[in-house]
């Protein structure tokens, strides 16, 4: 439970929670100081940087033992995570030889002890394997996404530039872990999709069609509305990862002073030259400028056979954003910056206005109903389609939810157990809280429900669920 329920009165307000914190985080190849005296050039980045240096050799001399160690009972999956009073260790291999380990200060509950000393109590059991081993697996993918492989700097400048990169990626990066809002979604790393009926999917289809035949320089294409998903031309976890990158990092630092004209759809009867809200979220800022830079992020996709580098063209108008993906060796000029914005520009303004004009017929439609008493987390492992009712806002600095955060670990304790089964279950927990917590798997599916109802029994939780399914996923079939 959470400290400030612990008590009550003045013992209440003399408790101090501190939320889980980043330790350290370090990257390090054994095979590169094999031979006593060595040991440092085994470490290819450690933060944070200050620490002694012996320290440094120390901790992944440590974390090897524990690895080797480990191998011993279990040679094809070595140890995960270590638990300590302290801190919790996670280890991750993404490529062989490569061990990135991350640190994480357990919660702390500092209480006042009747003669007015600080005594600091350590929640061993707050933190949640999966969710900060998948944060770990984040870190790598994102890095893979923007420099390639650890093994691909390698070839193109050994050690000295694998350095490089890495400092200069997480230097930047682990700035934006924020340890204490980490959770079920983080375990996923879905991707939401924007509902949509088939007319105006078809016209984003032939938008994309004619922007492929038009820019044929274009390589893969990715569209998005109100930071969902709506087609995309990648590999699943190329998408999964890049969509990440775009809702929590690109598009967040462009939030933009909601348009005036936004609901008066700007249509193209309009004389003379088409006005239209298209601009650049990469690239060149301003297009009027004769020095203005033609560079866009880079990226690297497929990494596991063709392993394509590739140029990142983000593009927005109004709610509607659009990624053009174009081969890295294509050399690209202000001048087709320009063309672009011509072309895509006035299209994806009226698309963007039609687009909001169908989804606010929808939401007419479907009528907004009062506060329902549940709310859900749905995520499908096949197409990681994601949905959630729980979190108003998931930032990487902010989790928004609308749930206590014990009703949160439940939901996390509940996914480790379908983990460690095969086949298809349902799990009903009753929370201290007058929370009844249920979780589904079905055929790849999965789905967590909180209900609020204080005298509810089995049954009428069943039921309750069973109403979900059928109102809100009514084409997907659970299991009974």
């Amino acid at each position: 439970m959470a400290a400030a329920a612990a008590g009550t009165g003045t013992w209440a307000a003399q408790e101090k929670q501190f939320p889980p914190a980043l330790l350290s985080f370090f990257i390090y190849n054994p095979r590169f100081g094999p031979r006593e005296g060595e040991e440092e050039n085994k470490i290819l980045f450690y933060h944070p940087n200050e620490v002694e240096k012996n320290e440094k050799i120390r901790n992944v001399g440590l974390c090897e033992a524990i690895v080797q160690f480990t191998r011993t009972f279990s040679p094809s999956k070595p140890a995960k995570s270590l638990h300590t009073q302290k801190n919790r260790q996670f280890f991750n291999e993404p490529e062989e030889n490569f061990w990135m380990v991350m640190v994480v200060r357990n919660p702390i509950i500092e209480k006042q002890s009747k003669d007015g000393k600080a005594v600091v109590e350590y929640q061993e059991e707050e933190l949640l394997d999966k969710v900060y081993s998948s944060v770990l697996q984040q870190c790598y993918s994102m890095y893979k996404l923007f420099n390639g492989t650890f093994l691909k700097a390698m070839e193109d400048g050994g050690v000295k530039l694998l350095k490089e990169r890495l400092e200069k990626f997480f230097h930047r990066y682990l700035q934006t872990l924020h340890l204490q809002s980490c959770d079920l979604l983080d375990i996923f790393g879905g991707i939401s999709f924007f509902p949509l009926d088939k007319m105006t999917y078809l016209k984003i289809q032939s938008f994309i069609n004619r922007m492929e035949e038009s820019l044929s320089v274009v390589k893969y294409t990715a569209f998005l509305y109100n930071d969902q998903l709506i087609w995309s031309g990648l590999e699943q976890d190329d998408m999964r990862i890049l969509y990440k990158y775009l809702t929590t990092s690109l598009f967040p630092r462009h939030i933009e002073p909601e348009l005036a004209g936004r609901d008066s759809p700007v249509r193209a009867e309009m004389p003379g030259n088409l006005q239209h809200y298209g601009r650049f979220l990469t690239g060149p800022l301003n297009l009027n400028d004769p020095e203005a830079k033609c560079r866009f992020p880079k990226i690297f996709v497929n990494t596991d056979d063709t392993y394509e580098e590739l140029h990142l063209i983000v593009y927005k108008a109004m709610s509607a954003a659009v990624c053009f993906m174009i081969d890295a060796s294509t050399q690209l000029t202000l001048d087709f910056c320009r063309r672009l914005d011509s072309i895509v520009g006035p299209q994806l303004t009226v698309l963007a206005s039609d687009i909001c004009e169908q989804f606010n017929i929808n939401k007419r439609i479907s009528g907004s109903e009062k506060e329902p008493q549940f709310k859900f987390i749905y995520f499908n492992h096949m197409n990681l389609a994601e949905k959630s009712t729980i979190h108003m806002r998931k930032t990487p600095s902010v989790s928004l939810t609308s749930v206590h955060p014990d009703l949160m670990k439940i939901l996390g304790d509940i996914n480790s157990d379908f983990t460690r089964a095969d086949e298809d279950e349902e799990i009903i927990v009753k929370a201290m809280s007058d929370y009844w917590v249920v979780g589904k798997k079905s055929d790849q599916r999965e789905l967590y429900v909180i209900l609020n109802q204080k005298n509810a029994n089995l049954i009428e939780v069943n039921e309750e669920v069973k109403k979900l399914c059928a109102t809100q996923f009514n084409n997907i079939f659970f299991l009974d």
